[in-house]
Formats: structure tokens, C-alpha cells, sequence
């Protein structure tokens, strides 16, 4: 996962151990999985209130050479966080 460490290094992507997520944008998380091999194969959006504006979502992918698949949870907090799993790990930034 070249890209995603390439985010963790640069700081774009950090772990929160109080929410036990990483707090990141979905867009820079979907970029790199796609860079390391991801085909986006679902992507759902949660919206709320009256403008509709998104709250949170999934988003899936899979390798195809690999046959891994990623997910991506996220939430729009005052701070974004998504949960990230690939093939059935769930990928943590405090191990």
C-alpha cells in the first residue's frame, strides 16, 4: 500500500486513537487505494438535513490481480474520519 503510506508520512492521513479512525478525506483515501490497484465497485452517500448536505458513506473496491477487497467508512464530523478494512483487516494506524 505505497500510496496510503505516502498519506500517512505526509500527514494527510493521521490516526486518532480517541476515535480509533483515521482522520482523513475519502477523496485522498479513494486516490490512493485506486493508485495501489483498488477498482471502485461501490460507493453509497448518507445525507442529512434540509440541505442535503452528505454525512457519511462506503466505499468499496476491489484488486483485481489480488482479489483484495478495501472498504472505506467515513464520517463527516467536525473532523472527517474514515474506518478503513482491507480483506477483512481492519487497518490501524496504533499497531
Amino acid at each position: 500500500m505505497e500510496r496510503l503510506t505516502e498519506l500517512r508520512e505526509n500527514g494527510t492521513m493521521r490516526w486518532s486513537g480517541e476515535q480509533r479512525a483515521w482522520v482523513a478525506e475519502l477523496d485522498d483515501v479513494v486516490s490512493a487505494l485506486a493508485h495501489d490497484g483498488f477498482e471502485e465497485y461501490k460507493r453509497e452517500i448518507a445525507r442529512c438535513g434540509h440541505d442535503r448536505a452528505p454525512a457519511g458513506g462506503v466505499w468499496q473496491g476491489l484488486n483485481s490481480k489480488t482479489g483484495a477487497v478495501a472498504s472505506a467508512i467515513w464520517v463527516r464530523a467536525e473532523t472527517p474520519l474514515v474506518f478503513l478494512d482491507i480483506d477483512g483487516e481492519t487497518v490501524r494506524g496504533d499497531v
